[in-house]
C-alpha cells in the first residue's frame, strides 16, 4: 500500500499552481508515464466546488492501464485562502486510490504545496514493480508538475 506525501514552496501563486494541476487534460505533455486523459463529465456543485470525472492511461514498462477518478475542485476558503483538489477512484487497476493537494499563498510570495498519494494495485505484478520505484517516481510527479510552472509562468 505505497503513500507518499511531499511539501514545496515554490514561487508561483496558489492560483497559478492549483490551475496547473486542474487542467488534467494537458497532463499528457508533461507528467512522466501519463500517455492520455480524458475529461467524461464536469458538474457544479452547490457549495462553489467543482466535480470532474476523468480518465488517465498510465503506461509503465509493459503494463498500459486506464483508471477512471473523481476530482474535485474546491474554491478558495475564505478564512486561510487555501485552495484543494481531491481525487478518489472510480474505476481501474486499484483496489483503492486518492490523492489530494493543497496550496496555500506565502506572505512572502509565492505559495506552499502539499500533495499525498496513497492507492493499491489489484495486480500483484504491477504492485510489486511499483513498489520498488514508488517514491522517486511520485518524486518525479511533483518535478514534473514544478517544471510545468517554469515553463508556463517563468523561471523562479
Amino acid at each position: 500500500m505505497p503513500h507518499h506525501q511531499d511539501s514545496r514552496d515554490l514561487p508561483y501563486t496558489a492560483h497559478q499552481m492549483f490551475d496547473l494541476v486542474a487542467d488534467i487534460e494537458d497532463y499528457p505533455k508533461f507528467l512522466p508515464w501519463n500517455s492520455a486523459a480524458r475529461i467524461r463529465a464536469r458538474r457544479p456543485l452547490p457549495d462553489g466546488a467543482e466535480e470532474i470525472a476523468a480518465d488517465l492511461v498510465i503506461s509503465f514498462k509493459v503494463f498500459r492501464e486506464r483508471f477512471g477518478s473523481r476530482v474535485v475542485l474546491w474554491p478558495a476558503d475564505p478564512d486561510t485562502g487555501m485552495l484543494r483538489i481531491d481525487t478518489e477512484y472510480l474505476d481501474g487497476p486499484f483496489r483503492y486510490m486518492r490523492s489530494g493537494w493543497t496550496f496555500t499563498d506565502r506572505v512572502e510570495g509565492g505559495c506552499h504545496i502539499e500533495f499525498f498519494v496513497d492507492f493499491e494495485f489489484r495486480n500483484a505484478i504491477l504492485q510489486k514493480l511499483i513498489g520498488v520505484v514508488f517514491h522517486e517516481a511520485m518524486s518525479r510527479i511533483v518535478r514534473a508538475f514544478e517544471d510545468r510552472a517554469r515553463q508556463l509562468y517563468g523561471p523562479a
